[in-house]
């Protein structure tokens, strides 16, 4: 008779030492690792919008807009993982375990895709919900041009607005909105073709 196959259980120290060491990028969630997947070019303009918007909103102010390659730890839960944009406002609270993982985002943004929409809007949130400095998780559609913004209200509770093409997503907690048409917006599908000579 076979023996069932053992569960590989990782501590944290050595999963930093494989994220070092690794050309991709991996989530850590009670002793298992997990690779991300790769983003599409779609995924990765989107991504590169709302931090451009967001860098543009704050600029002059005491926040930081951080890219995917900043890793967070949610300390609750025990997950790390690279949300697709993060800002943080006032000091960066790195994790004692962890020098490169912060931990007290203020807003952090997912833009959706087939193979991750359910557990963004699903695990990864209550995962997030537990991060205590949170105050706006943005959800950023693939299929259509909408912007969904959940909102921690002051008794805990979290409100939904979403916005579409000529609106304006509102992220109250610092004090802007993203522009949904700039955020979709495809420069290069308005590039003129080039002429064969």
């Amino acid at each position: 008779m076979n023996e069932p196959a053992r569960r590989i259980v990782w501590t944290y120290a050595e999963y930093l030492a494989q994220e070092r060491a690794s050309p991709t990028k991996h989530e850590f969630l009670n002793g298992e690792i997990f690779a991300m997947a790769g983003g599409t070019p779609e995924h990765a303009r989107r991504c590169a919008s709302v931090g451009a918007e967001l860098w543009a909103h704050l600029r002059g102010r005491p926040c930081a807009v951080y890219s995917s390659h900043l890793r967070v730890r949610v300390q609750a839960t025990g997950l790390s993982t690279y949300p697709d944009v993060s800002v943080v406002c006032g000091r960066l609270e790195r994790d004692l375990e962890d020098e490169d993982a912060a931990l007290n985002p203020i807003v952090l943004v997912e833009v959706l895709s087939e193979s991750s929409e359910a557990y963004d809007r699903g695990q990864k949130f209550a995962h997030y919900r537990r991060i205590p400095s949170l105050r706006e998780y943005v959800l950023v559609s693939q299929r259509e041009q909408r912007i969904e913004v959940f909102h921690r209200n002051d008794d805990g509770s979290w409100t939904l607005r979403e916005a579409h093409a000529g609106e304006g997503a509102r992220l109250e907690t610092i004090g802007c909105a993203l522009s949904v048409d700039e955020v979709y917006r495809d420069p290069l599908a308005q590039a003129a073709p080039e002429v064969e000579g």
